[in-house]
Order: C-alpha cells, then structure tokens, then sequence
C-alpha cells in the first residue's frame, strides 16, 4: 500500500472533520490541530479550506462520473446496469465515507467549482434516468413512475455512507449484490 503524503493525509483528516462538524463550522485551526500541526505549516500543502472542499467533492464527483460513462457503453443490459450502479455507489462509499457527506452535504459551499459539480450531478442523474428509460422501452422495467424509481434508488445511494460505517463485518460486493436485489426487484415474495 503507498504511503500517503501529507495533502493526502489533510484532505483525509479536513473530510472526516467536514463529516463530524460540516464544512462552515470546520476551522483551519482545527484541522491543524487534528493532525497535531500549526496552522500556518497547513499553508505548506494546501491554499485554503475552499481549495480542500474542492478537492473533496470534485475527486469523487468525477469518480462517478467515470464509472457511469463506462456503465453506458456497455452492451449490458438496463437491468445489469442498474446492479453496476450500484456497485458503483457501494465502491465510493465505502472506500470514502467522510467524502461522501461532503459532496451530500457541502456541495453548495463550493465557489468556483459550483457549476462544474451541479453539472456533473445532473448528468449523472439524466444518464441514470436514461438508463431507466432504456429499461422501460426494452420491457425490462415496469412502466412506473420513473422519476419516482430514479428518486427512491439514488436516495438509498446517497446515503450509503451514513450506513455502511455501522457495519463492521461489511462486504462490498455482497452488500451490493443485495442491494440490488432490493432496489429493482423489490421486497415482493
């Protein structure tokens, strides 16, 4: 495993204190003193606590991103790309749980990097949808209240990462084998 350097371990340490405290309560002299630094030597590494969010949230908004532009050129069918979306979701979040509050819950606090998110978040949302669409025209999907399985999925999602840290003896890929099961073929016997 590569060691990590020290703005590493900054955007580690800013993370789980944006989890714990949110973004606007979070101080550069906390964060300083979390890692047992001055908060001058902070300066060293990083340019502000913006550029940290920033780094944060892009990193794993992208991240998404990616995974859903490889999911939509698959040959896979819809049904088999919903399970790998949410296998994407499972990944991130449980290898970022303190990243995940921050692009759920401190998004809007980003400054000049506010529209590059919101656009990556809505087209991530559109080619989820669309996926769905996809699945509801190939006769794979009930045609049922699309927005409302695009919302009910997305927000099971989104909130993995309050969740999946509960869970001690988590398996990713089992949690997301279930989890699709759950999510798209329902609770129904």
């Amino acid at each position: 495993m590569q060691q990590e350097n020290r703005k590493e371990q900054i955007i580690r340490v800013a993370a789980k204190l944006f989890k714990e405290k949110g973004y606007s309560a979070v101080t550069m002299r906390d964060l300083a003193s979390s890692l047992g630094i001055k908060a001058a030597s902070l300066y060293n590494h990083i340019n502000s606590k913006q550029d940290i969010l920033k780094s944060i949230i892009i990193s794993i908004a992208e991240e998404f991103t990616e995974g859903m532009n490889v999911i939509q050129v698959s040959n896979n069918s819809s049904i088999d790309k919903l399970k790998q979306i949410v296998k994407l979701h499972v990944t991130i979040s449980s290898q970022n749980i303190y990243g995940m509050a921050s692009l759920n819950n401190d998004w809007m606090h980003l400054e000049e990097q506010l529209e590059y998110y919101l656009k990556l978040r809505y087209d991530y949302e559109d080619d989820f949808r669309n996926i769905i669409k996809q699945g509801i025209a190939s006769n794979e999907i009930k045609d049922e209240k699309l927005d409302l399985m695009l919302f009910s999925m997305l927000s099971t999602l989104r909130s993995l990462y309050l969740w999946i840290p509960k869970k001690e003896d988590l398996n990713p890929k089992e949690l997301a084998d279930n989890l699709s099961n759950i999510l798209i073929n329902g609770i129904n016997k």
